[in-house]
């Protein structure tokens, strides 16, 4: 990546992608939060420098600097990256982990945080915008929407589809062949055995609707 990055967060991921990008030897232009008793404070020599809606900065994105949005709230998230997309014309970086595994033979979208030692498998597609946390694996010929949230140490057997916004919880395992439907909402540590609706709840051991 040749030009410098804008982080739009400076909370936990948002700290957590500056890791990531310093990783990788990408410049990191500043960061931009709504939170004004941020602004001015410094994270790995990094200062937060403004607000997400400040034109100044968001002028500067497309030829001369890269978006990355990191904030958790997928409400937000997704009003920031239409901002982005359509008003300055600019689609979000992925933020990749050195040490994520990830395989030749599958795809990954755009605006996506990819955490420490996480493994996508083959065949496995990852949509635009998801937040995957460290060391969760999605198997082989996984299907992964936009907006979506996986959980630190979680485990996506394989064929198994993620539908869009669909929040999948730490520690939490999804059996092969399970699909989990748009905005559906898996707890942690939970153990899905059978489909999930879209925008239902599920919890437990096997999982069941709470």
């Amino acid at each position: 990546m040749e030009n410098p990055v804008l982080i739009f967060g400076a909370g936990d991921l948002g700290v957590q992608a500056l890791d990531i990008f310093k990783r990788n030897n990408v410049l990191v232009y500043g960061l931009l939060d709504d939170t004004t008793e941020l602004h001015g404070k410094e994270f790995g020599d990094v200062n937060v420098i403004g607000s997400t809606d400040d034109t100044g900065y968001l002028s500067i994105l497309g030829s001369k600097c890269e978006a990355f949005v990191a904030i958790g709230d997928k409400v937000v998230r997704e009003r920031l990256v239409e901002t982005l997309t359509e008003e300055y014309k600019v689609m979000p970086v992925n933020a990749v982990h050195d040490t994520a595994i990830i395989s030749g033979m599958s795809a990954i979208g755009h605006g996506n945080l990819i955490g420490a030692k996480v493994t996508i498998g083959a065949k496995t597609v990852v949509g635009h915008h998801c937040l995957i946390q460290t060391g969760a694996l999605l198997d082989t010929s996984v299907r992964v929407g936009d907006f979506v949230t996986i959980g630190t140490g979680a485990i996506i057997n394989d064929r198994v589809l993620l539908g869009d916004g669909a929040f999948i919880g730490s520690g939490a395992v999804i059996v092969a062949g399970i699909e989990v439907g748009k905005n559906a909402r898996i707890g942690a540590g939970s153990v899905v055995v059978e489909n999930v609706p879209a925008g239902a709840t599920y919890f437990g051991n096997p999982a069941r609707k709470i």
